[in-house]
């Protein structure tokens, strides 16, 4: 009877994953969280053991995402014992807010960003262990890609939805980035550290520019709902 029950939950979760594009989204956006909150601990131990600069700021910026994700995720739990007018209203706030928190991502960038530009990253990988963030990180940037051009196609009017598919969208490029710098630093074979100190700041420039400006359309697009 037991598993029987185990059985029919199953397929009521994969029937909700099938049809269901929000939920796909939660449950995505949940997942995530798990692993970045492992993520955002382990180099907060490392900042705190080490003194390093570098793993506190990265922790300090994960953490940070782990409480958007976390606010959102629990919004949309509490609206679904709300009526359909009450969640747009709580929604709105909770987005708004989600987006203070963005900007405070942002500031959150700028260390270890800066530490990226002038190559005082530590890494501790070999070329291997190198390789297998680059496959991850391209995983996340397609599929972040890939859902946020779905979103565009999307109309059930959930901003949270949306921002929960930016969120993600801006983790891969700050993945990218952090991928960008490794590959670098972990390669000894560059001769010309001139020439990769222009490439990094460029190329951290720009994502960061990118990122900011996310956060500030996003605020633009909550102000203009309400």
């Amino acid at each position: 009877m037991i598993s029987g029950n185990k059985f029919e939950n199953a397929k009521e979760f994969v029937k909700n994953w099938q049809k269901d594009y929000a939920f796909q989204t939660a449950v995505g956006a949940f997942v995530s969280m798990g692993f970045t909150a492992l993520f955002a601990l382990y180099n907060g131990y490392l900042g705190l053991s080490l003194l390093s600069v570098w793993h506190g700021s990265i922790g300090a910026f994960y953490f940070l995402l782990v409480a958007i994700r976390g606010i959102i995720l629990y919004s949309e739990q509490k609206n679904m014992t709300r009526s359909e007018q009450q969640q747009i209203i709580h929604r709105h706030r909770t987005y708004l807010g989600s987006c203070v928190l963005l900007f405070l991502l942002d500031l959150a960038l700028i260390v270890p960003i800066s530490m990226m530009v002038v190559m005082e990253k530590p890494v501790d990988m070999d070329q291997i262990s190198a390789i297998t963030m680059a496959a991850y990180t391209t995983y996340k940037i397609t599929m972040a890609s890939i859902h946020i051009r779905r979103k565009m196609k999307d109309h059930t009017g959930n901003i949270l939805i949306t921002e929960l598919r930016t969120i993600n969208f801006i983790d891969a490029l700050v993945s990218i980035l952090t991928l960008q710098n490794t590959l670098i630093m972990v390669n000894s074979s560059f001769p010309d550290s001139e020439n990769m100190l222009i490439l990094t700041a460029g190329t951290s420039a720009v994502i960061y520019i990118i990122i900011v400006l996310i956060s500030v359309l996003m605020l633009i697009q909550g102000l203009k709902r309400k």
